[in-house]
């Protein structure tokens, strides 16, 4: 996996994945919620939701909207195992390690801080 940087940087030139924004509902939600609740919710989603190695309804797992870490998903393309694998090569069909899970929760947090500082 490249940098978080990098891979943002990779993000913002794709037309689709820099569409993507928080919302301001999103950014009151985070602000009421707090960060490290948000980053709670972000490791669950990504536990749960895109983890394991075979996802029943994969591509269709993640909405678009209803939590700024599903919008986050959608903008870093860690929406599903088939976005991982088309952007960071991230083998399908194979459980996330904790490691990369990590990995993709702190690229996801990062993007949605820089959408918090970020006026629109």
């Amino acid at each position: 996996m490249a940098t978080i940087q990098e891979a943002l940087g990779k993000l913002k030139k794709s037309s689709f994945r820099s569409k993507f924004h928080l919302s301001q509902k999103d950014k009151e939600y985070i602000q009421a919620k707090g960060i490290d609740v948000i980053r709670e919710h972000c490791a669950d989603f990504v536990r749960d939701r895109l983890a394991p190695a075979y996802i029943e309804n994969d591509g269709k797992q993640t909405p678009m909207r209803g939590h700024p870490v599903f919008v986050a998903q959608h903008a870093c393309a860690c929406c599903c195992r088939g976005c991982l694998e088309k952007w960071y090569h991230v083998k399908n069909g194979i459980e996330l390690t904790p490691l990369q899970q990590e990995k993709i929760t702190n690229l996801l947090m990062t993007w949605i801080e820089e959408e918090m500082n970020t006026p629109y």
